[in-house]
C-alpha cells in the first residue's frame, strides 16, 4: 500500500502543473515554527493580495486613463504618477486590515501609519514598502514593481521611529513584485529565496524557482551611465576596467527589473553617489535592505560604499545610500576600484 506522500509524488510526477503555490509555500514555511499563530502567513497573503489588485490596475491602465503624472510631489520630492497613488492606496487598504500589523511605513507617506495601539503592537510587525518602484516607466510599458520589507515590532512601548529605524539584519521578509510580461512575486524569509509567478486563469502565484541562487559571477553592470561625469573616482576606475573587459551594461530605469535580471543572469548592480546625490538616491528602508536581503539570501553580496549594506543603522525613515550588489565575485571586482 503506498503511503501518502509516495502516492502525492506519483500523481505530481504524472502530471505536467505545478500546483505549488505562494500560499503552500508560506504554509510550509509556517510549519517550520510550531509556535506559529499563523499572523505572520495572514500579512503575507496580503502582499499576495495587493499584487494581483495592482497587476490589474497595471493590465487597463491605458484604458482607464490613469498614466501620467498627477501633478502633486510626494515626500521624496518626486512627481507621484497616479498609479503610485492607486499602488500605495492598495497596500495600505490591503495591510490595514491585517491584525498582526502594527505599523507601515511607505516611501510615498512622509510618517509611518500606526495601525495598532501599544497594547495591540506587542508582537506584531512593521511593514515598509516602495509600492511603485520606477512608475515613471509606465507611459511607455517598461517594468515596474513593488518592494517590501517585514520587521518585528520591538516593543510596545516603542514609538513609531524607535520600531521602523532597525538595520537590514533584522528583517524578518523581503520580497519584490516585478510587473512585466508577467507578473513574479520574489520572496526570502531568510531560508533561501523562492520565485513564484502569477497564472491569471487561476489566480494564484505558483512556484517556478525554489532556493534560487544568483550566479557566482556575469559580465553584466547595471547603472545609469548618463551620471558617469560626477561619479566618484574609484567608480570611473571600476567602469573603466569592465569595459576593458567586454563587460555589457543593462540598465532598466527601475531597480525591481534592473535587480531581478541581476539575480538571474548574474552581474551588479550600482548606484552610487552623484553631484546631485552625494549620499545615493535609493532609500535604504524601503529599496535597498529589501534587495540587500534577497541578494544575500541568494548568494550574493550587498554593500553601501564599503559597508555591508544590512549592518547600515538608519537615522531616518527616508534615509538614503549608495548601493552595489550582485554576484558575489563582480561586488568584490567594484569594491577593489573603490
Amino acid at each position: 500500500m503506498s503511503t501518502q506522500n509516495t502516492f502525492l509524488k506519483e500523481l505530481d510526477e504524472r502530471s505536467s502543473d505545478n500546483l505549488f503555490t505562494l500560499q503552500s509555500h508560506i504554509l510550509a514555511e509556517q510549519s517550520k515554527h510550531p509556535g506559529s499563530t499563523g499572523t505572520f502567513s495572514w500579512i503575507l497573503s496580503a502582499m499576495s493580495l495587493s499584487a494581483k489588485v495592482i497587476a490589474s490596475k497595471l493590465r487597463r491602465a491605458r484604458l482607464d486613463d490613469v498614466l501620467g503624472a498627477l501633478g502633486t510631489d510626494n515626500v521624496q520630492g518626486e512627481r507621484q504618477q497616479k498609479l503610485d497613488v492607486i499602488a500605495n492606496e492598495t497596500l495600505l487598504r490591503c495591510l490595514g486590515r491585517r491584525k498582526g500589523v502594527a505599523i507601515v511605513a511607505s516611501e510615498e507617506n512622509e510618517e509611518p501609519i500606526l495601525l495598532r495601539d501599544n497594547a495591540e503592537a506587542e508582537g506584531g510587525y512593521c511593514v515598509l514598502f516602495d509600492p511603485l518602484d520606477g512608475s515613471s516607466n509606465l507611459d511607455v510599458c517598461g517594468g515596474v514593481g513593488t518592494i517590501f520589507s517585514i520587521l518585528q515590532h520591538p516593543s510596545p512601548a516603542a514609538t513609531a521611529d524607535e520600531a521602523m529605524l532597525q538595520p537590514g539584519s533584522r528583517q524578518l521578509v523581503a520580497g519584490y513584485i516585478l510587473f512585466g510580461s508577467s507578473t513574479v512575486f520574489v520572496l526570502t524569509t531568510g531560508n533561501g529565496v523562492s520565485m513564484f509567478v502569477l497564472d491569471p486563469m487561476i489566480g494564484a502565484f505558483l512556484r517556478v524557482e525554489n532556493d534560487l541562487r544568483i550566479p557566482s559571477k556575469g559580465k553584466i553592470y547595471s547603472l545609469n551611465e548618463g551620471n558617469r561625469p560626477t561619479f566618484p573616482e574609484g567608480y570611473q576606475r571600476y567602469l573603466d576596467w569592465a569595459q576593458h573587459n567586454g563587460y555589457s551594461s543593462r540598465y532598466a530605469g527601475a531597480m525591481v527589473a534592473d535587480v531581478h535580471r541581476t539575480l538571474l543572469k548574474g552581474g551588479v548592480f550600482l548606484y552610487p553617489p552623484t553631484a546631485k546625490a552625494p549620499n545615493g538616491k535609493l532609500r535604504l528602508m524601503y529599496e535597498a535592505n529589501p534587495m540587500a536581503f534577497l541578494v544575500e539570501q541568494a548568494g550574493g553580496k550587498a554593500f553601501a560604499g564599503k559597508e555591508r549594506l544590512l549592518d547600515v543603522q538608519p537615522k531616518t525613515l527616508h534615509q538614503r545610500t549608495t548601493v552595489i550588489l550582485g554576484s558575489p565575485e563582480e561586488v568584490d571586482h567594484v569594491l577593489r576600484h573603490l
